[in-house]
């Protein structure tokens, strides 16, 4: 071939060969193959997502930070950051749940606009629901995962977990109800009144969505009633919520009764109230004899019961008081046109002089002068009777000692010693002797 080919153009091929040699030799140092290729950071890449695939989570980091400390400007650069949080996720245990979550948090703060970082405030989210205990049991990381699916839900407001973490949301706080109803359980049963309408009426107002809420107003009202007429009141609210916002309710039969016997308008059930309630019933699930034997053997909630439908509680919970601790310098805003003027409401601790007779305001005075309930009544009770009980025992003894006490003491076997008065000391003594002159 080069035989046929003139001198010339056989000159021409072989200088235009070298130049084309030497341009790619020189272009191969300028740009490395490393800087101007995508292809090896994806080999790494997808190596990396084969081990995690596989359980070799400790080869995958490796591989992922090999990728992002010499692949700078790779486009798998942020993918290989949230793998390496998955590879700890997936490892899962305490260590790894805890990188897990420091390695998530760390992805949101380089990559925040990225529509990944909602997917890592859902694990975030997720880290604390796995390690969630019993409801009678230590609960910071239930509050943790309140917490974490709170922010998802507010950062993230369009992000496609949402919804899952709504629901995450409805049975973390079905959790932190059954909690706060263990302890005003505990209250009510021990009959400390205050202490238990406090913490059951506070538990109805943050989580209105929990399973036992119509178990809780009862209770509440029940409690308030035993505080004396002072609280009438709010033992019929309790009762008339629980008729209206729990239809269905176990309790609701009783409740009603309560009102009645108190002789209190019954409320009518709202239209919403009753067609959420039908729904929840309609669409429960009961675990199997299995589940339910397995529920005494895990260490997290049985969360079987928590609602699938409502608005979950957005909001922290508000401080209370029990009725047992005075309300000292109470003031609120009136809501008038020229602004709020702070005028002071009841308080239970005054101190007035009045010169109104009248029957309606010595009635409002002896209800506001009545003592405060205390969480010691029964025992103050028990204490009482005890003591009345001792003592008519005690009665009952100085009784039986009274006869013996008036009998004639008997003769002394050791001799008296008597003295005998002078006779002119003594007239009626004298008489007899004179007698006898006679």
């Amino acid at each position: 071939m080069f035989s046929s080919l003139p001198t010339l153009k056989r000159a021409l091929f072989t200088a235009c060969s070298l130049a084309l040699l030497s341009s790619c030799i020189h272009k191969k140092y300028e740009t490395p193959i490393a800087k101007n290729t995508q292809q090896p950071d994806k080999i790494l890449f997808d190596s990396a997502m084969h081990d995690i695939e596989h359980g070799r989570y400790e080869v995958a980091r490796i591989s992922l930070q090999t990728l992002m400390n010499t692949y700078e400007s790779s486009e798998y650069l942020a993918k290989a950051k949230l793998a390496i949080a998955d590879s700890w996720f997936r490892e899962g245990g305490s260590n790894g749940l805890g990188q897990a979550e420091a390695e998530y948090k760390d992805f949101q703060l380089f990559y925040p606009q990225m529509e990944e970082s909602a997917q890592a405030q859902a694990r975030i989210c997720d880290i604390h629901y796995k390690q969630m205990d019993k409801s009678d049991r230590d609960i910071i990381q239930t509050l943790r995962a309140e917490t974490e699916c709170k922010d998802l839900i507010i950062q993230y407001p369009n992000s496609k977990f949402v919804p899952g973490a709504t629901q995450k949301l409805r049975e973390v706080q079905e959790s932190l109800a059954a909690h706060e109803f263990i302890v005003g359980d505990f209250y009510h049963g021990r009959q400390m009144n205050p202490a238990a309408a406090n913490r059951l009426n506070a538990l109805v107002d943050q989580y209105p969505l929990y399973s036992g809420a119509g178990q809780a107003l009862y209770e509440a009202g029940d409690s308030y009633s035993k505080m004396g007429p002072r609280f009438r009141k709010q033992a019929g609210d309790m009762f008339a919520r629980l008729v209206r916002d729990y239809p269905l309710d176990a309790r609701v039969k009783d409740a009603t009764k309560r009102l009645q016997d108190m002789e209190l308008p019954v409320p009518t059930p709202t239209q919403a109230a009753l067609e959420r309630a039908k729904w929840e019933q309609e669409n429960f699930k009961k675990l199997s004899m299995t589940q339910r034997t397995m529920n005494y053997v895990k260490s997290s909630p049985d969360l079987s019961h928590a609602a699938h439908s409502g608005p979950p509680t957005m909001t922290d919970p508000k401080k209370t008081l029990p009725a047992s601790i005075p309300v000292v310098n109470a003031v609120q805003a009136d809501a008038t046109p020229n602004g709020g003027a702070a005028t002071p409401t009841h308080t239970d601790v005054t101190a007035s002089t009045t010169t109104d007779t009248s029957l309606e305001k010595k009635t409002a005075d002896t209800a506001a002068q009545q003592p405060l309930p205390t969480n010691r009544d029964k025992e103050i009770e028990q204490m009482k009777a005890k003591q009345k009980k001792l003592q008519a025992k005690a009665a009952k003894k100085n009784k039986k000692k009274q006869p013996d006490q008036t009998a004639p003491a008997p003769a002394s076997t050791t001799p008296a010693t008597t003295t005998t008065a002078p006779a002119a000391s003594t007239p009626s003594a004298a008489a007899p002797s004179s007698a006898q002159q006679l």
